[in-house]
C-alpha cells in the first residue's frame, strides 16, 4: 500500500511540473498572409472592411474584444495561429454586422490584455495543444 501511495504521489508531482512548464511562444505573424488565404475567402465577410492599427469613419461601438482559440494539434504553429485570428477577425465581423456597421477599426492584438498594434502583423500564441489570438477593435460606419 505504502508502494501504490507513492507512486500516486510522485504522479501527480510529475503533473504539476510539466503543467508548469507548459509551451506559450509567442508568435508574430503577417496579417496579409492569414486575409489573402483560401480559408480567409470561405470564412470572412468581404463586405465589413478591416482597418488594422487604424482608424476609419465614425465609430458606433468601441473596444470590442475577442479572444479565439484552436487545437493545434497535428498542425503547424502557423496554421493554428492562422485559423485562430481568422476566427477572431469573423467574430468581429459579425458583431459589426449586427450593430449594422461597415467596418472595423482599430483593430490590435490584446493578448492578456496588452495592445500590440501593427499594420503588418497579429500576435498569437501557441502551446503543445492549443493556439490563441485575442483581437480588440472599433465599429464603425
Amino acid at each position: 500500500m505504502k508502494k501504490f501511495s507513492r507512486t500516486i504521489i510522485m504522479i501527480a508531482f510529475m503533473a504539476c511540473v510539466t503543467a508548469a512548464h507548459a509551451r506559450d511562444d509567442k508568435l508574430l505573424l503577417p496579417i496579409q498572409d492569414a486575409l489573402n488565404s483560401p480559408e480567409a475567402v470561405k470564412v470572412l465577410n468581404p463586405n465589413v472592411q478591416l482597418y488594422f492599427a487604424k482608424s476609419s469613419g465614425r465609430v458606433v461601438q468601441a473596444g470590442l474584444v475577442t479572444n479565439r482559440k484552436t487545437s493545434s494539434v497535428g498542425k503547424s504553429d502557423e496554421a493554428a495561429c492562422q485559423w485562430a485570428f481568422l476566427a477572431a477577425v469573423k467574430q468581429l465581423q459579425e458583431q459589426a454586422s449586427s450593430n449594422h456597421a461597415t467596418k472595423v477599426t482599430n483593430i490590435v492584438s490584446y493578448y492578456k490584455k496588452n495592445s500590440m498594434a501593427s499594420t503588418n502583423e497579429y500576435e498569437c500564441h501557441a502551446g503543445g495543444v492549443i493556439a490563441g489570438v485575442a483581437l480588440k477593435g472599433d465599429l464603425a460606419k
